[in-house]
């Protein structure tokens, strides 16, 4: 009889996603176990393409591409900043909205998260600039060099916050010191 073991670290990939209207940025990472590995991130440039309508559909089919290549298990995307100019909240939105369209054209979950809640989720401050939640990530996932354009780190920063939200280590803790026991990587090295 052959025994068939199973793999107690499952691997899940998250896919998170910075949508933009000029630059739409995505980063993903692998959980296999306790364990976070960076996977890929970059951007996508929709600044060259002429006409709203064209952006809209580069960015479905780039981001139905990420999906098909890589098979993320859930989608995160960061929500829309809620400022004043009514025409980018709602170009903003509808960048946002084929995005996710593309994630559920292959039947994937998605979680939507509040910027504040990100930059809380990585970095421990909701305020933190961009450049504090890149600096964090390249500790945390070990990136040698800070990419040119900090909407890829702001995607990874959503895919690891949806991880950390969602994460099971997180709502067993009982205590602080249960949770540091449990998530040493999240500590600030000195």
């Amino acid at each position: 009889m052959v025994k068939i073991e199973k793999n107690p670290e499952k691997e899940h990939i998250i896919l998170g996603l910075d949508p933009g209207t000029n630059v739409m940025g995505y980063g993903l990472i692998k959980i296999a176990g306790k364990k976070i590995h960076l996977l890929q991130y970059g951007v996508i440039h929709l600044s060259k393409y002429k006409g709203y309508e064209l952006k809209l559909k580069k960015i479905f089919e780039r981001v139905l591409g990420i999906v098909e290549e890589y098979h993320p298990d859930e989608v995160a995307l960061e929500a829309p900043f809620y400022g004043k100019n009514v025409q980018s909240m709602l170009k903003l939105g509808r960048a946002q909205g084929v995005a996710m369209a593309a994630a559920l054209y292959r039947e994937i979950p998605i979680t939507e998260y509040a910027p504040k809640k990100v930059k809380q989720s990585v970095t421990g401050n909701g305020n933190a600039s961009k450049e504090q939640v890149a600096k964090m990530l390249m500790q945390l996932l070990d990136i040698q060099e800070a990419p040119r354009l900090l909407d890829a780190t702001d995607a990874l920063a959503v895919a690891l916050c949806h991880y950390y939200q969602g994460g099971k280590q997180a709502r067993q803790s009982k205590s602080w010191a249960a949770f540091v026991a449990d998530n040493p990587e999240r500590l600030k090295k000195p």
